[in-house]
């Protein structure tokens, strides 16, 4: 299979909250990234980054997955919703 197959079957089948890919191949990366429809999606990085207080959001009050209102790690600032990126 290949990076298309399984951002299919993680926009499928994932909880649509943490994301990520270990690949050498920057096409394969920047794909991954810009199709999970996730709320953190990682690119050659640790998911335990997937936390509102590393993101500068203070005091994580909770997680949320779905798409509007908050969306990932939920900070005071949380009325907004963000999809982070992060690549190494």
């Amino acid at each position: 299979d290949d990076v298309r197959a399984a951002v299919a079957h993680i926009n499928q089948h994932g909880s649509h909250h943490t994301d990520a890919i270990v690949a050498a191949d920057r096409a394969v990366e920047r794909y991954f990234c810009d199709h999970v429809d996730s709320a953190c999606v990682f690119a050659n990085a640790s998911t335990r980054f997937a936390d509102g207080n590393r993101f500068g959001l203070g005091a994580e009050l909770g997680v949320s997955t779905s798409r509007v209102h908050a969306r990932g790690p939920v900070g005071v600032d949380g009325m907004l919703t963000y999809k982070w990126l992060l690549r190494s």
